[in-house]
Order: structure tokens, then C-alpha cells, then sequence
């Protein structure tokens, strides 16, 4: 029979067979080849940037925090510094054991190692188990060789002057963000720039810092900045307004001392205080508000002297008028009344509505900047006055954290404007910042220029370049320098006058000191005035040939028997008028 040669040729012929596993092998070699190309050639950098990817980690690098210093006679001493602290940071990718890892951490720093051991899952390559930790635990860290955690160094800021000028600084918190004060108006001037590290690591986690492909971008630190208070005047301004509080039996009050030549503040001074380094310390958080910037109260008679400086400039009085003063004024619904001690209806001067603190004579001023009743061109005119002239209902400007701008109530829009208006004149029914109180005051007695007020004497940068903050002039027609002349002369009348009940010495003529009480009323939430609860406050100057320093004091619901202007602000502002002039070089008159 013939052979059956049908089946497969490739079983019978070695040859073909090896041909075609050679031809298999050359199509597999080629599809290798070729991906190989795609990976290594066409897909070269894509592949290059996932590798690195995997590698590279960003680092900021933070910037030293700026300076913060101030006079102290004629040294410069420093008020806020920077510190070195650590802060420890895991990558989790290379923490084999985070248990053992954070009973380790919890051992050295202390905490909660159940915290360190969750921030060490996190699906992150940067977890941040806790900040400020000091040198020896950072050398005890080192120490572990625990392969997934590392310290960064960050200057943490110290303030060596303890509760000095505390709300005035403000303070820095744990994410490096300035809070209140200083700290937070110039928190990006202070803050500088930070820099930048992209860093190759290794397998485990450790930067390869020669890598060409690492890149840093330096750190710019903050500007220093020079404060225009004086140090020594600063402790003393603390100590008596502390001292006074007490004797007033008050919780809280401030102090502020500004040149009037220039709106540079030189104390300023809250109480109750706190020490910036250990804010977290604090429970209440009002402790940290500025009350001289952020707290506006209806400050009482001491707006009398602005009520009458409008009039006389306005020219619908003089310092020679006279007038008749019913002892009371029935506006509306309601009644303007003086205190008790007013003496009774009779004919009185500008000169005595300041001495006497007439809540009728300033409600007579308004009246004649209205023709001889109060309408709306009085309140108009009056309106002008504060939030043009005096800047109320507006923000200095000054470098402070949460400045409160007050309220003025519209002259046109509202109900019952005309008695409502009748208390702004002698300070009720409106609300002003005791900085605000300071500049306006300062405008009226220096010639009538609105300088801005502020804290910062100059700034230099971290190239060496100073910037000197030179006074910013907001107005130069706040009143006449007439006005001005006749507006110091009535409040130093007003001082010789109450001396005694101020707790001055007998003026003799060799200094000028003028001033004004005040006894505010304070509002309910519901509406309308606490019977038995009061602010005092005190606005006033001290001086030679002219006015070289203005004083506002603050005093909140002091606890003794009388009106609290004279019987608690008004001894705060006398003592700091002695301090003055002992210790701080006032000019006496030629």
C-alpha cells in the first residue's frame, strides 16, 4: 500500500520545524524591540518624570520671621525674636512599624502615641506629628535611626520683654500666621518669603542632596520693623494704669500717649494683659483685643471740647459768648440735663460748659451750628464735623489687628435724630475708639493737622534697605490755628478750675496741662442705659509752650463712689502727666 503523506510535514521535516521556530523566536524579538524603543526612546521622558516623581519630595523651606523692636531711651531694645524649634514630620511610605515608632516619638516628646502612630497611616508622604520641639528632643530623635521621620528647624518667636505691650504686639500662632496687634496688620512684612527644596531621594526616604536635579530657592526673611514707642514710658504707663485700676476697683482699662506733632503713639498700654509666648495660655479671648483700637465705647464729656472746637470754628460762637442755660432742654420727647452740681439755670460761657461739663451747653453749641435750635442743619453740620474733620466712624489705619471704626448715626435717615444728635454733642449715642479720640484731639490743639496715627518708626528689609514711615498728613484743615489757640487755653481753664478734684498740683504756669472728664453711660443689649454702670475716660495734654504729649485714659466700670471720669480716669491721667514731665524731658514754658 502507498504511504499516507496528508499529516503534518512539520513532524517529518527537522528543517521547516526549525525554520519556523526561528521565525517565531525573530517575531517575538521584534515585538520586545519594539517596545523596548516605545518604552526607552518615544516614552523616555514620561517615564523618567513618574521615576523622580516617585523620589521627589517638595520641602518649604520657611523665612525667619522679622524683628520687632523699639526705643528705650536712646538704645534700641527688642521686643519680638525668633528662637530655634523643630518641627517632627514622617513620611508614612517608609515607617515599617508605626506602633513602634510612635511609643518611640511619645517617649522623647511626650503626647499621645495612639495620635503619632494614626498620623504615621496617613496616606501622605508628609504628616506632621508636632511643632516647637526643642533641641534635645530633636538630638534624642536623631538618635532613633527610625528610617521615615525627620525634623525641620523653625524659628518660633519669643517675645523677652514677658507682657510688655502685649496686645499691641499681638502674637504669632502654631501655623506660623500673626494674630492681632502688630503680629497680624504686618503679618506679610514680617513674614518674608519662603524657599523651596525639591529633593531626590533614596529608597529610603533620604535626601540625595548632591542631585543635580535638586533645586533651592533661599528663604527671604521679614523686614525689621522699629516701633515709635518708648520702652521706659511704656513700663510706667502699665504700672500706673494698673495702680489706678486697682484703686478704681475696675477690671480692665488703656492707656494711650501720642505725640500730637506727628501722630506717633509712644505707650499704649490694655490691661488685662498676657504674655505673646504662651497665648494658648489664654481663656478668654478678649484678653487679646487692643481695646484701644478695637473696642469703641460712647466715650461722655470728653467729646465737649470737639463740640465746642466745631462751634468756634464754624464761627457761630466765640470764646466771649454768653448765653442763658436753662439747666435743662426739652427736645422731642426727651429732656437734657446737667448733674447735679451744675449750679442751676443761669448765664454761662464756652468756658463753662467745659468746667462744669453743662450737658445743656453742649447741646446749646449744637443748637447754634443750627441756626439756634437743633434741626437738621445742625446735625448736618455737626455730622461733618466728626466724620470729616475729627475722622470718627472711620478707621486710622493705624497697624493694628481687628481697628474698630465706631459708629456715627446718619444726620438724615432715623428716628428721634434731633435728641439722638443732642448726645453725640456731650458723647452719648455715638461710639469712638480711644485712638481715635487721641488723634482728633491731637488735631485740635496742634495747629489743626490730622496726622495718621501709627506704631512703626521705620522698617528695613532683609537687603539692608531702611524705609523711614515719615507722618502722614490725612487733613490740614481740621480746625483753624486760631481755634486751636483758644481750644488749649479752655481746656488748661478747665484744669486749673479741677485740679484738685483731679489730683493735680496747683497749676503755677510753668507747664501747660489741659483736659476733660468724662462719665459715660453704658447700653443694654435690649436698649437703653444701665442706671448704675459707667465708663470713665479722660482726654487731656501736657505740655511747655505747646502741647508735647496727649493722654487718653480708659477706666471700665470702676467700682468707687462718684463720677467715674473724676474719680477714676482723671488720677490715671495726672499720674502719667508727673511721669512725664519728671522722666521724659517736657519743655517748660520760656
Amino acid at each position: 500500500m502507498t504511504p499516507n503523506n496528508s499529516g503534518d510535514t512539520s513532524k517529518s521535516n527537522p528543517i521547516l520545524r526549525i525554520q519556523i521556530w526561528y521565525a517565531l523566536l525573530i517575531f517575538v524579538v521584534i515585538i520586545f524591540g519594539t517596545r523596548l524603543f516605545y518604552l526607552q526612546i518615544i516614552q523616555h521622558e514620561y517615564y523618567s518624570k513618574a521615576a523622580r516623581a516617585g523620589q521627589l519630595k517638595q520641602y518649604e523651606i520657611p523665612s525667619e520671621r522679622g524683628v520687632i523692636e523699639a526705643y528705650d531711651g536712646s538704645s534700641i531694645v527688642p521686643l519680638v525674636l525668633n528662637e530655634k524649634r523643630y518641627t517632627l514630620f514622617a513620611d508614612p511610605k517608609y515607617i515599617k512599624d508605626p506602633r513602634k515608632v510612635a511609643d518611640e516619638v511619645a517617649r522623647i516628646i511626650g503626647g499621645d502615641a495612639n495620635t503619632y502612630e494614626a498620623k504615621m497611616k496617613l496616606d501622605t508622604r508628609y504628616s506632621i506629628l508636632a511643632k516647637k520641639i526643642e533641641k534635645k528632643q530633636k538630638e534624642a530623635l536623631d538618635k532613633l535611626d527610625s528610617k521615615g521621620i525627620g525634623t525641620r528647624e523653625e524659628p518660633t518667636r519669643i517675645y523677652p520683654q514677658g507682657d510688655l505691650a502685649a496686645q499691641l504686639l499681638g502674637f504669632v500662632d502654631n501655623e506660623g500666621v500673626g494674630k492681632y496687634g502688630l503680629e497680624q496688620a504686618l503679618n506679610k512684612q514680617l513674614q518674608g518669603q519662603p524657599g523651596q527644596l525639591r529633593a531626590i531621594t533614596d529608597a529610603q526616604g533620604v535626601p540625595l542632596v548632591a542631585n543635580k536635579d535638586n533645586i533651592v530657592q533661599s528663604p527671604k526673611s521679614g523686614d525689621r520693623i522699629r516701633l515709635t514707642i518708648d520702652l521706659a514710658m511704656q513700663r510706667q504707663v502699665e504700672d500706673i494704669l494698673k495702680s489706678g485700676l486697682d484703686a478704681a476697683k475696675s477690671k480692665s482699662g488703656s492707656v494711650i500717649v501720642m505725640d500730637p506733632k506727628t501722630g506717633a503713639v509712644k505707650a499704649m498700654a490694655n490691661y488685662p494683659t498676657y504674655n505673646p509666648s504662651e497665648f494658648y495660655k489664654v481663656e478668654d479671648g478678649n484678653t487679646f483685643n487692643n481695646a484701644s483700637v478695637s473696642s469703641p465705647l460712647e466715650v461722655g464729656s470728653i467729646m465737649k471740647p470737639l463740640t465746642a472746637a466745631a462751634a468756634l470754628d464754624q464761627g457761630v460762637v466765640g470764646t466771649n459768648t454768653t448765653y442763658f442755660d436753662p439747666s435743662r432742654y426739652k427736645i422731642g420727647d426727651a429732656t437734657v440735663t446737667n448733674i447735679e452740681e451744675d449750679g442751676g439755670a443761669g448765664t454761662r460761657s464756652v468756658a463753662d460748659i467745659l468746667e462744669l461739663s453743662l450737658n445743656t451747653g453742649a447741646t446749646w453749641l449744637l443748637m447754634q451750628m443750627g441756626g439756634g435750635e437743633v434741626n437738621q442743619k445742625a446735625r448736618v453740620a455737626w455730622h461733618e464735623y466728626m466724620v470729616n474733620h475729627f475722622q470718627f466712624g472711620k478707621q486710622t489705619g493705624i497697624e493694628q489687628g481687628y481697628e474698630s471704626e465706631g459708629t456715627i448715626p446718619d444726620p438724615i435717615k432715623g428716628f428721634g435724630l434731633n435728641i439722638q444728635y443732642a448726645n453725640t454733642a456731650f458723647g452719648q449715642g455715638m461710639t469712638a475708639t480711644p485712638i481715635q479720640m487721641a488723634s482728633a484731639l491731637s488735631a485740635v490743639i496742634n495747629g489743626g493737622t490730622y496726622y495718621r496715627p501709627h506704631l512703626v518708626d521705620r522698617a528695613t528689609s532683609s537687603d539692608s534697605k531702611e524705609s523711614i514711615k515719615k507722618p502722614e498728613v490725612v487733613s490740614r484743615s481740621v480746625v483753624s490755628s486760631k481755634v486751636s489757640g483758644e481750644m488749649i487755653t479752655l481746656m488748661e481753664g478747665v484744669v486749673k478750675k479741677n485740679y484738685a478734684l483731679y489730683g493735680l498740683d496747683k497749676p503755677d504756669g510753668s507747664y501747660s496741662i489741659g483736659g476733660k472728664t468724662g462719665t459715660a453711660e453704658i447700653t443694654k443689649q435690649g436698649g437703653g442705659y444701665y442706671e448704675d454702670k459707667f465708663n470713665g475716660t479722660f482726654m487731656g495734654f501736657v505740655g511747655g509752650d505747646s502741647p508735647e504729649y496727649v493722654i487718653i485714659v480708659r477706666v471700665n466700670e470702676p467700682g468707687i463712689k462718684g463720677y467715674a471720669g473724676a474719680k477714676a480716669a482723671a488720677p490715671i491721667f495726672s499720674s502719667i502727666t508727673r511721669m512725664l514731665i519728671s522722666s521724659f524731658n517736657v519743655t517748660p514754658r520760656n
